[in-house]
């Protein structure tokens, strides 16, 4: 019995080694990898900025995702530098990013401002101080809001005395800065003094514009990155300076009456009736 016990012991092991050895030897089956369809982008082969000229020599064609490709991207070097026509940076390009069509001129076009300005929307040039122009922290690219500061004239009646009011209203909100002075560079990081801050507005903002640069100063206001929910604003005077309620008046406690006395235009903040009283 110990020498039957003993042969099949040994046969056993040597079946275990012999299968053992035949699953090592045994090439495993990797599984297969999803088969992605891959096509060539044209990426930045060093930092543009505004006003650089493309050339071969600052692109690069790299293989991409054809799924991934981005809206607007080359894929070609060939398709943006053709040899005859120049084309100009718009918008600064770091290093391996892709160039999109949005970003630089046309075949031929120069890198002007008009480059930079949305369909549908014009330019305007408002004249700033190193103060009212948030101290030269705004830079191209960001938003701001645009106040308004004026002094307004009320006729003296038979008696009461002529009588003017300071006052400052939040004239428009969220508006894009396309250039500070000369400078339209939106990857600048180095804040200087302006005197002149280029905006992007609509037409009857441009108006508004022109006409508020006439009568009173204009004070820029620079929003938070990323805001674009216009803020509730209210007319702010003198009346208001000692005031503890900073918040924007209620609908309901006050409303602004317009008076016109030939050319002359007067508005009056007054106390609404209550909802007994209109009743």
């Amino acid at each position: 019995m110990l020498a039957v016990a003993l042969v099949l012991g040994i046969t056993a092991a040597l079946l275990s080694k012999i299968w053992l050895q035949a699953q090592v030897a045994q090439p495993q089956i990797a599984e297969a990898a999803p088969r992605v369809d891959m096509g060539t982008v044209v990426l930045a082969a060093k930092s543009l900025r505004f006003g650089n000229r493309l050339s071969t020599r600052s692109l690069q064609e790299v293989e991409w995702p054809s799924k991934a490709i981005p809206k607007g991207a080359f894929t070609k070097i060939s398709d943006v530098v053709n040899g005859k026509d120049r084309r100009v940076v718009l918008s600064s390009i770091e290093v391996n990013e892709p160039v999109l069509g949005w970003k630089i001129t046309g075949p031929g076009q120069r890198a002007s401002l008009s480059a930079l300005i949305s369909e549908g929307m014009k330019a305007v040039t408002i004249r700033v101080n190193d103060v009212l122009g948030v101290a030269g922290f705004v830079l191209p690219g960001e938003h701001v809001d645009i106040m308004l500061t004026r002094t307004e004239v009320q006729e003296a009646g038979d008696q009461e005395p002529i009588r003017k009011n300071v006052f400052t209203d939040v004239l428009l909100q969220n508006v894009r800065v396309l250039a500070v002075d000369q400078l339209a560079d939106d990857r600048t990081e180095e804040p200087t003094p302006a005197k002149a801050v280029t905006i992007e507005v609509t037409t009857e903002q441009a108006q508004k514009l022109m006409l508020a640069s006439s009568v009173g100063q204009l004070a820029l206001a620079l929003r938070s990155a990323g805001s674009t929910s216009g803020d509730a604003s209210r007319r702010i005077a003198i009346s208001n300076l000692n005031s503890s309620n900073s918040g924007p008046a209620k609908s309901s406690e006050t409303a602004m009456v317009i008076v016109t006395r030939e050319v002359t235009r007067s508005d009056y903040s007054v106390p609404r009736a209550s909802q007994q009283l209109s009743n």
